[in-house]
């Protein structure tokens, strides 16, 4: 009986000891469990943050790095302006007069590629990237002395100059032919009326209105809405979530289309994921204005050469994109001041067309540039 009651004794004994396990384990697990818990949650969280935040960047730069010397475009040239600067230069064919290309605001060379083509069978045709855009690099602030401090980077005046130098160092012949679109097209304007005897035609393809700001829901698009939109696409560029954007196929280049060579194509999405390039072209929406301003003074300082042959083209509207009564406001104003300032000009419309004319309607510039250029060529056979 002893040893009995010693076995169920000893029984009853491992099993409340089992019995006491049995209530400490759960117990126990149930403090570690959270802790293992919270310690996933943060690992997991902290992949997300270093895969969202940091790792699309860092290969968006190593990618920039090696893009930049494998898409320069061929045949382009750094031309060295003096100050520290050197702006990419591409020109093509030969022969005179020279055809000077200046972009769309905040747009690179590339989007004259089918124009360049075309008219260059012709003539020598050259384009170049402002600085800040496409490969053409800004200047150095320390490195700017004399009249360039007069004007501020990004705005008409500083291209204009920048122009001139370049002129001169890539020695390219004068007088020639000059053309610009949008910003482009108040630089012509400047550089005519400050350099006539270098300009014997010049082409406006949808110029700015000077006083196209004067209006309210013109000046609250452009700094409520396109400004901010643009430096977007600069964060975007910063935080690799354009190049992202470009694989999936949600942002499209402005130049596309099975007409655009592929080095073009890759190009232009290298430049959609550049900040650096991103930020030129805020830049030059964001000092519009300016631009604008100096121009107006320059105009009134030195009237435009009766020797230069002056041309506009212009769309149906300014933006397809753009509500009705914005177009109309710039369509209005653009025609007034035309009238007004430069009443010898010659007008031309492009059924269909907006400001992209240039790179979506190419062959109606080039038909006009090339009877240019063939009205330049027979009078200098007759001389």
């Amino acid at each position: 009986m002893s040893r009995k009651r010693a076995v169920a004794q000893e029984t009853g004994e491992n099993v409340r000891g089992d019995g006491r396990k049995a209530t400490e384990e759960p117990f126990t697990v149930k403090q570690q469990q959270p802790e293992k818990s919270c310690s996933a949650t943060f690992i997991f969280l902290g992949k997300i943050v270093l895969l969202v935040f940091f790792v699309p960047p860092f290969l968006n730069y190593a990618s920039l790095q090696r893009e930049g010397q494998e898409l320069r475009p061929k045949g382009a040239q750094m031309v060295d302006i003096g100050l520290g600067q050197k702006i990419s230069l591409i020109c093509k064919g030969q022969g005179q007069p020279v055809v000077i290309l200046d972009a769309p605001t905040g747009m690179s060379s590339d989007i004259w590629h089918h124009v360049q083509e075309s008219v260059s069978q012709a003539t020598k045709v050259c384009a170049y990237d402002r600085a800040g855009l496409g490969f053409s690099r800004r200047a150095m602030q320390n490195e700017t002395t004399g009249m360039e401090k007069v004007w501020q980077q990004s705005t008409s005046g500083r291209m204009v100059d920048d122009l001139h130098r370049l002129v001169k160092a890539a020695e390219i012949a004068t007088p020639f032919i000059l053309v610009g679109s949008e910003l482009g097209a108040l630089n012509g304007l400047f550089y005519s009326h400050v350099r006539d005897v270098q300009v014997s035609d010049l082409v406006l393809i949808d110029p700015i209105p000077e006083d196209i700001f004067e209006d309210e829901s013109w000046q609250q698009y452009w700094s409520a809405h396109l400004v901010p939109s643009l430096q977007a696409m600069q964060l975007s560029a910063a935080a690799g979530a354009s190049r992202l954007l470009l694989i999936l196929g949600l942002l499209r280049p402005p130049l596309d289309g099975d007409a655009v060579p592929e080095d073009v194509l890759q190009r232009q999405k290298y430049l959609l994921s550049n900040p650096a390039h991103q930020s030129g072209a805020v830049d030059e929406h964001f000092f519009l204005n300016e631009s604008l301003a100096q121009v107006r003074e320059i105009s009134k300082f030195k009237p435009l050469s009766t020797q230069i042959s002056l041309s506009v083209i212009t769309g149906d509207c300014f933006d397809e994109h753009l509500p009705t009564h914005l177009n109309q406001v710039f369509a209005e104003r653009q025609s007034r001041a035309l009238a007004r300032i430069y009443p010898q000009a010659s007008r031309i419309h492009i059924p269909g067309a907006d400001r992209r004319v240039v790179y979506k309607k190419p062959s109606s510039v080039s038909k006009h540039l090339l009877e240019l250029v063939s009205k330049r060529q027979t009078k200098q056979l007759r001389q």
